[in-house]
């Protein structure tokens, strides 16, 4: 169980040491031995793995508490100094009302420190999250180091700063750690506000205008979390004075009528961070940021914890119209947030909406609570997690080598990048076509929903945004399997960082679909008994069945391997008309004409002002309406 504290400690030990090196070598080996020691130490985890119920970690008390609140303060202050250096008055302002929160719990709980013994734990989910923050997320950082030497070479303006990036990269996955092995809930909200604060400089890494302005703008979101999650704390201290129910897993035992209010503001808080509308305008403005932050926000560590706290709480909100409301809200993300996707070009956005979209379905699942949405919930985030992370660290490779991060401009990417197109074709199927994982947890998702009360509601939301994902994923997919007769072949100097942890995460990708029924076996499924008293089993048919489309569908993506530059290519068929290689025709009156192609967008119907207007307005009702509710049981 020492691997416990371990996993905690470690990183974040690493991250002092790189922002102490300033010498390119030294930092490579230290990201290396950091990542490489992570992903062993998270693996290792396998052998401890309980068979039901978690194993707790006791770990001492009073200096590691009076540590973090000290912590806690020193970051307030620090944000309140940036918020008045860029004027950020309402940051200011927040950031105020939470400490002020903050130190009130502290002050009020001070009778209860001596009886009270914080533990670290594990169980089969937090060991699943614990995977993919240390697997994906230990690659991510391997891949930062190519991506970050080639992105200074491109912004020449943006202030080489790359020991403090890695520093808080690797604070990050320590605090990723911290959050997810914490059953005292005080300590998970410290491990909370250290991602709100880490994501918060990565944005801004650049420091231009836009990237403060959207760093503030992630800042503002979160710490509206983060007030929720302290309000929490006080309601537990106010209805709890001896403080035990400050324990995640005593308060998710306790009566429903104590554990209601603190689920449904903490739930509120993983809402904000997992980015569901009306909060999702955070994560879309930190595409400005450079691709391994993206890439690191949206698989493995910030949105993944909002999803996370969520699901813990799931059995308190199971049957109630909080829980259900909170459902909604996640439904209406998922539906929107798909059909947003859309209208957009620009292949990051693309990937923002899409995790929205998908942290919304997840979101739907642990709101309604279900033993079988819950088991569907977890399979959504390991899917989402491996295919966003690979897709994201793709899109990042071609844009440094195409100087575009555009879908149009991606046309006959197979030809120009053969083996990154053909690891893209996999994470993009990944994400929508049968038998990979995220398309198998939708549909055990619309079974589990026919069982849930108003499931015909989420059944037709999970259809018709499935059916948008098909479009959206589909157009792209079709432009970079085109070909493109004059293209010229760029796919070189791409450095071996680059090509280890995108054929890793390939690899990852198609391993993990066959080998899912066994995750399910050994991992999903005790967990979903030990909550809930029951389960959901893979039937040997579906296993089979998904066995043999696995097997038919990598025939065409690997068969782009085979592609060879002495194959004859055929020019587009222009109805009789003489084509040249480059697509251009002569048309009447003997004018040269050129053939230009590109796909639907659908502005005028799925417009992001238009929708993104819509779903915050209808969200932010129902978050109301659930407040209201949850008030009512307060008093």
């Amino acid at each position: 169980m020492i691997t416990l504290p371990f996993l905690v400690v470690f990183p974040a030990l690493a991250a002092a040491l790189l922002l102490l090196i300033s010498r390119d070598s030294w930092r490579r080996l230290v990201v290396w031995a950091g990542a490489a020691v992570t992903g062993i130490a998270s693996l290792s985890l396998l052998f401890i793995t309980p068979e039901s119920g978690p194993l707790f970690y006791p770990v001492g008390y009073e200096v590691l508490s009076e540590g973090m609140f000290v912590a806690e303060l020193a970051i307030a202050v620090f944000l309140i100094y940036l918020g008045i250096k860029y004027r950020k008055y309402l940051a200011i302002f927040l950031i105020l009302f939470q400490a002020a929160l903050l130190v009130f719990f502290e002050t009020g709980r001070g009778s209860v420190l001596h009886h009270i013994t914080p533990n670290l734990f594990i169980d089969q989910f937090s060991l699943i999250m614990a995977l993919i923050i240390g697997i994906i997320g230990s690659l991510i950082c391997v891949y930062s180091l190519g991506y970050m030497a080639t992105y200074h070479e491109r912004h020449p303006n943006v202030p080489d700063r790359r020991r403090s990036f890695f520093f808080l990269v690797f604070i990050f996955l320590s605090a990723m750690f911290g959050l997810v092995f914490s059953d005292y809930l005080p300590w998970i909200f410290f491990f909370w506000e250290i991602t709100t604060l880490c994501s918060f400089l990565l944005i801004g890494y650049s420091k231009t205008d836009e990237s403060i302005k959207n760093a503030f703008l992630a800042l503002n979101m979160n710490i509206l979390g983060g007030i929720a999650f302290a309000g929490a704390l006080l309601y537990i201290i106010a209805v709890n004075p001896g403080g035990e129910l400050l324990h995640l897993h005593s308060l998710i035992q306790s009566s429903h009528a104590i554990a209601l209010v603190p689920a449904v503001l903490i739930g509120f808080a993983g809402i904000t961070k997992s980015a569901l509308m009306p909060f999702s305008g955070w994560l879309v403005g930190a595409m400005v940021a450079p691709t391994p932050v993206s890439a690191l926000l949206h698989s493995s560590t910030m949105v993944k914890a909002g999803v996370y706290i969520i699901v813990r709480f799931a059995p308190v909100l199971t049957g109630t119209m909080e829980g259900l409301i909170i459902g909604l809200v996640g439904g209406v993300t998922f539906l929107l947030a798909s059909a947003i996707a859309i209208s957009q070009s620009n292949a990051k956005k693309v990937l923002a909406y899409s995790t929205i979209a998908n942290l919304g379905l997840i979101v739907a699942c642990a709101g309604v609570g279900t033993y079988k949405l819950i088991w569907a919930a977890i399979l959504l985030i390991i899917f989402h997690a491996i295919a966003k992370s690979l897709l994201f660290l793709c899109v990042g490779t071609v844009e440094h080598r195409i100087g575009s991060r555009d879908i149009e401009d991606m046309t006959g990417l197979i030809v120009r990048m053969p083996r990154i197109s053909v690891m893209m074709f996999i994470g993009i199927a990944g994400m929508f076509l049968a038998p990979f994982g995220m398309l198998i947890s939708k549909w055990a998702a619309i079974e589990a929903f026919s069982d849930a009360q108003f499931g015909l509601a989420f059944i037709a939301i999970l259809a018709f945004g499935g059916s948008l994902t098909v479009l959206f994923w589909s157009k792209w997919m079709g432009k970079i399997i085109s070909m493109c007769p004059v293209a010229e072949r760029v796919e070189n100097n791409i450095s071996t960082e680059k090509w280890m942890v995108l054929s890793i995460l390939t690899a990852l990708t198609v391993l993990v679909c066959l080998i899912f029924p066994i995750i399910s076996a050994h991992l999903i499924e005790p967990f979903v008994l030990a909550v809930y008293g029951q389960t959901t089993r893979l039937s040997q048919d579906n296993i089979t069945i998904m066995a043999m489309m696995l097997f038919l569908l990598m025939i065409m993506p690997f068969s782009l391997l085979l592609y060879r530059n002495d194959k004859r290519i055929v020019p587009a068929y222009m109805g009789g008309r003489p084509t040249t290689a480059d697509l251009t025709f002569q048309g009447s009156m003997g004018i040269q004409q050129h053939v230009g192609l590109c796909n639907y967008y659908f502005e005028e119907v799925f417009g992001e002002q238009k929708l993104f207007m819509a779903g915050s307005a209808l969200c932010f009702g129902l978050i109301l309406l659930v407040g209201t509710l949850t008030a009512g049981v307060a008093l």
